[in-house]
């Protein structure tokens, strides 16, 4: 999967402030994320982030 820093991930479940878009940070074996409504981040391994998410809006798209 090709997930690059600066992409935005839609993912299947909300955040718990209701947002499920999540800006990544850092990708590797494990993702530093920012939530992009309440701006909480956090790190998830790449195999639980792989699993839930929706759709990749990529930074270079627009």
């Amino acid at each position: 999967m090709d997930i690059r820093p600066e992409d935005i991930l839609t993912m299947k479940k909300n955040h718990p402030c209701g947002c499920n878009e999540m800006f990544v940070i850092r990708a590797g074996m494990d993702f530093r994320l920012r939530c992009v409504k309440c701006s909480r981040e956090f790190m998830v391994p790449r195999s639980k982030i792989e699993k839930s998410i929706k759709a990749i809006k990529h930074a270079d798209e627009g």
